[in-house]
């Protein structure tokens, strides 16, 4: 009697003990996307002030951007395999704290050379959060909760773009930059501690897929093998068309006749709408599929484009914040089902290289696109990012076929 008391104690307090270090989970995961994505847009800030102290130009200035977010999109790959062998806990605790230190050096620097240091240190340590927190958010929450999941903390990213640089400025009026950066790098060392203390310890992952099913999960891991590829090649396309799609709008916007401040609300329009849409689509994505909501957003991002050419300069503001919905919401959907297509032991080191991917297409579609708009104009251009964003549709159905791989085995510790 008393070990069916034990038990039933068991089953109605791990549920709770379970809830307890999910909600943990996302509250390091949320918080250290909005954190590193501020980090990461707070150097747009800091580029007037930096071109004013060290004398430096436009070439000099975007150099000390691409420093950052290449150094952050390059070492996504290693810092999921070192997520692999000391833990997420501990790798993603020292990146938080690294790009901390990154930005009180910043605001340290002498001289041109010490703030590229500072901002390789930076961007070393964001190389971390992408990978790792995607991967415990995957961890934690599974099957139709890993991509609401997943969509929130998609969001979590928006909101500390709109928020980090939005402090900076203000405390900018306050007081010089120097003392901004070594205040909020000191906010990345001190969240790096918090990290590592509030990270739940999981066990390592297995797939836990039953031995009598062997010659299932041989045919499933090839196509599973071919899956992801596919996957990644969408998630390309979507970030080619959204930093295409940016890229042109002012100067869409500027033929219909739109002043400079105009087009500053309009980008601002964009970029609310698509952190709505991170958050929506992912709750979508959940409810009716990956492959329907893919075709839906993909579709309308396509639709939606086209449909703004022709428009007048008002109208044309008032569908962008719904062009960004869809723009960005595919994210949410891609980045949510990474989980079902590799095997959960190997997922930090998947979001490395679907990150790294991605963000890589999307660093390089703007020179592209541009080239294409010195030749053929600014309206053909905007037609064939619509009609690239389409690619993804056909890829989407590769996918339809791949049942998703058995979830994890979990325990805490």
């Amino acid at each position: 009697m008393a070990v069916a008391a034990a038990h039933s104690l068991h089953e109605n307090t791990a549920p709770i003990a379970t809830r307890g270090r999910d909600r943990r989970v996302a509250g390091v995961a949320f918080g250290a996307h909005a954190l590193h994505d501020g980090y990461t847009d707070l150097i747009y800030v800091l580029l007037p002030l930096w071109q004013k102290e060290f004398g430096v130009g436009y070439a000099e200035l975007g150099l000390l951007r691409a420093l950052f977010s290449g150094t952050m999109a390059g070492f996504q790959i290693p810092a999921g395999l070192l997520a692999e062998r000391f833990g997420p806990a501990a790798v993603l605790a020292l990146g938080t704290a690294l790009t901390g230190i990154g930005y009180c050096l910043a605001g340290a620097s002498a001289g041109i050379a010490l703030l590229m240091t500072a901002l390789f240190c930076g961007g070393l340590g964001s190389s971390t959060q992408h990978p790792i927190a995607s991967s415990l958010v995957a961890h934690a929450f599974s099957g139709a909760r890993s991509m609401k999941a997943i969509g929130t903390y998609n969001f979590a990213g928006d909101i500390g773009k709109m928020t980090l640089p939005a402090t900076a400025s203000l405390l900018l009026v306050l007081m010089p930059w120097r003392p901004v950066l070594a205040l909020l790098g000191a906010v990345g060392l001190v969240a790096g501690l918090a990290i590592f203390v509030l990270t739940p310890r999981l066990a390592a992952e297995t797939s836990g897929r039953p031995a009598a099913h062997a010659t299932d999960a041989k045919h499933d891991g090839v196509a599973h093998r071919i899956a992801f590829p596919v996957l990644i090649s969408i998630g390309m396309l979507d970030s080619a068309t959204r930093m295409g799609f940016l890229l042109f709008l002012p100067f869409v916007l500027t033929a219909k006749g739109a002043s400079v401040p105009m087009i500053g609300l309009a980008l601002t329009a964009v970029f609310v709408g698509g952190a709505a849409g991170k958050l929506v689509c992912g709750f979508v994505g959940a409810r009716i599929g990956a492959i329907p909501t893919v075709w839906l957003t993909e579709g309308l991002t396509a639709a939606l484009i086209v449909a703004l050419l022709p428009l007048q300069l008002y109208p044309a503001l008032a569908l962008l914040p719904f062009i960004g919905i869809v723009l960005n919401g595919t994210s949410s959907v891609l980045y949510g089902s990474v989980p079902e297509l590799v095997a959960p032991e190997r997922r930090a080191r998947a979001f490395g290289v679907f990150y790294t991917a991605t963000i890589g297409a999307g660093a390089s579609a703007p020179v592209i696109y541009g080239l294409i708009g010195d030749r053929l104009g600014v309206p053909t251009t905007v037609i064939i990012i619509a009609a690239l964003v389409l690619l993804t549709l056909p890829l989407s159905v590769v996918l339809r076929s791949v049942r998703p791989l058995a979830e994890p085995k979990r325990h805490a510790s």
